[in-house]
């Protein structure tokens, strides 16, 4: 129950928070992935490395008494076939079969499984301080653990995407996994304590009991029983493995910049089969040294906490302080802690490593925790009045040369031309006013409408005409302040004015430029959309319709009303 119930909680708070109204799994994947991918990968290979570790240490080597280097090439052959075969959907089928064989063939086990000599249970002295001291660890890394598994996050965002309930499904799927940690655990107890292995700490394990009971007269029915209900649990382990890792790594590397990519093959960058091989190496190497399971799954209690943290805070709104490598350093302190307590055995020991590894998140948990205070209003601006954006430069200081913001009702661009810039005589080339006008408009757009994306927009924004009056050249290094606004608009079109100066010469240049705007399917003209009148509300002329308050240069605008389109 101390193992169980922390597990089965962990995994059904993971779908209740991230399943609550208005949260969508994608989007916030989608914003923590490529910060967190390292943490998601070393969390798939410990999965991994623990459930081939399982399969070799405590229950094929108990059976057979010799390696099993090809039965888990094997499986993980099979396994990740059938990963990269599949997708989510029918994968979650192919579980639900497994699920049915697995439990009939654990029941099958139990059935057969012979007395266990002596049938007397544990004392209570075997609950000693290495018992209770876990208890902390159990919690933390349960609590944290489907967080940072991305076999979690794809079966979120694949049932969201379906239209399905988080909430419910995972509070079903941890009632089930609860279940099943019962249904084994019964298998243990029907055991005993019966073939005890001593792991290289010098530590006693009952982990291989069950084999060695079911293999005591042969290998019958329920021993093979026995060997398919492991099986069923570790393919579904590995086939999930493999196509939640390549579901991640080929969106991360989708958006990637890196250089490698220009020499290695994206699919082969995405592909799984990497972290297969170092899991496969992980768990070999960990019988190879006689170690016992609780070193594979100590990383989730200590190293891997301070990031798993982070990730929490971030899904809940914390603004990202995170630091992989400080969390790595000190999840590696936090981890020597608990071996140290759990070789002694040093109750307090093992309960203070699971919240040393949290320190590493202990900015993101404050930030979580107490918000810093919203900055004071604007000077007469009413606590129910809107402000939409604020400038992004102080226009008073003319001594920030590479700038923009708004003056006004000006959107302001301020650059410094460079002999990139100019011609074979040496000014300014001709399109390149024209270029700094688009530049300006473009900034102009994003401030007014930051959350307009061409994959959902209905409506494009075209260029209907451009016209410039060309007043005097300069040359390189001559700062330059190109000027847009809103000169007018009727019911399809919006007229924007712009103008360019030089702090040496004046006024070079003036002009305008027409916008219309069409629907994305047919390229319909369209009247001016709602989204353009609620972004340039604080823009609009003073003698149109739509024209709200505008508050003086220098400070924020302010938003009073807002007038139907």
């Amino acid at each position: 129950m101390a193992f169980a119930v922390p597990n089965a909680v962990g995994l059904g708070l993971f779908g209740w928070f991230l399943g609550a109204p208005g949260r969508d799994p994608a989007k916030i994947f989608a914003a923590v992935e490529t910060a967190y991918t390292g943490l998601f990968l070393l969390c798939q290979l410990g999965a991994v490395s623990i459930t081939l570790f399982g399969i070799v240490a405590y229950l094929w080597l108990p059976l057979t008494g010799s390696t099993a280097a090809l039965g888990v090439v094997l499986l993980m052959l099979v396994a990740c076939s059938i990963g990269h075969s599949l997708e989510i959907g029918t994968l979650r089928l192919l579980h639900a079969a497994y699920l049915v064989v697995g439990v009939a063939a654990a029941l099958a086990a139990l059935a057969g499984m012979p007395p266990a000599p002596g049938g007397e249970a544990p004392p209570l002295a075997a609950f000693d301080a290495r018992f209770y001291g876990l208890a902390l660890p159990t919690l933390v890394g349960f609590l944290l653990g489907p967080w940072m598994d991305v076999q979690q996050w794809q079966r979120a965002v694949a049932i969201h995407r379906e239209g399905g309930s988080v909430r419910a499904a995972y509070g079903i799927g941890a009632a089930l996994f609860l279940g099943l940690l019962v249904l084994n655990a019964a298998l243990a107890a029907a055991a005993g304590t019966g073939g005890t292995v001593v792991s290289a700490d010098g530590l006693p394990g009952a982990q291989p009991a069950v084999a060695l009971a079911l293999a005591r007269d042969g290998l019958g029915p329920a021993a093979l029983a026995y060997v398919l209900w492991a099986l069923v649990a570790a393919a579904s382990t590995i086939d999930g493995f493999y196509c939640a890792t390549r579901w991640l790594m080929t969106s991360v590397t989708r958006r990637s910049a890196s250089p490698l990519l220009a020499f290695v093959p994206a699919g082969l960058v995405a592909s799984p089969l990497w972290l297969a091989l170092g899991a496969v190496a992980v768990a070999f190497a960990a019988v190879a040294a006689n170690l016992s399971l609780m070193y594979l799954m100590l990383p989730y209690a200590t190293l891997l906490v301070g990031a798993a943290a982070c990730l929490v805070c971030e899904t809940f709104g914390a603004p990202r302080r995170y630091d992989p490598v400080l969390c790595l350093m000190i999840g590696l302190a936090a981890s020597l802690v608990f071996l140290q307590g759990y070789v002694a055995p040093v109750g307090a020991l093992l309960a203070l490593a699971p919240l040393l590894g949290l320190v590493g998140a202990l900015p993101m948990i404050a930030a979580l925790v107490r918000p810093a205070p919203p900055g004071p209003p604007a000077r007469g601006a009413a606590p129910e009045e809107v402000t939409p954006l604020v400038p992004a430069v102080a226009l008073a200081t003319q001594n920030a040369i590479v700038s923009h913001g708004f003056d006004g009702h000006w959107f302001v661009l301020h650059l410094v031309p460079t002999y990139d810039d100019t011609n074979s005589v040496g000014n300014v080339y001709f399109a390149n006013y024209v270029r700094w006008v688009g530049k300006a408009r473009e900034l102009f757009f994003s401030a007014c409408m930051p959350d307009f994306d061409l994959r959902t927009t209905e409506y494009y924004v075209l260029t209907r005409s451009f016209s410039h009056d060309f007043r005097r050249e300069i040359k390189e290094f001559e700062h330059v302040t190109v000027r847009v606004r809103i000169a007018r608009h009727n019911r399809k079109f919006v007229t924007l004015a712009h103008e360019i100066f030089s702090d040496s010469h004046g006024l070079l240049g003036r002009g305008e430029q027409s916008l219309m705007f069409v629907d994305t399917v047919q390229y319909r003209p369209l009247d001016i959309p709602r989204a353009i009148i609620a972004g340039f509300l604080p823009y609009w002329p003073r003698e149109s319709p739509h024209a709200g308050d505008v508050a003086a240069p220098g400070t924020p605008p302010r938003v009073t009303a807002a007038a139907e389109p």
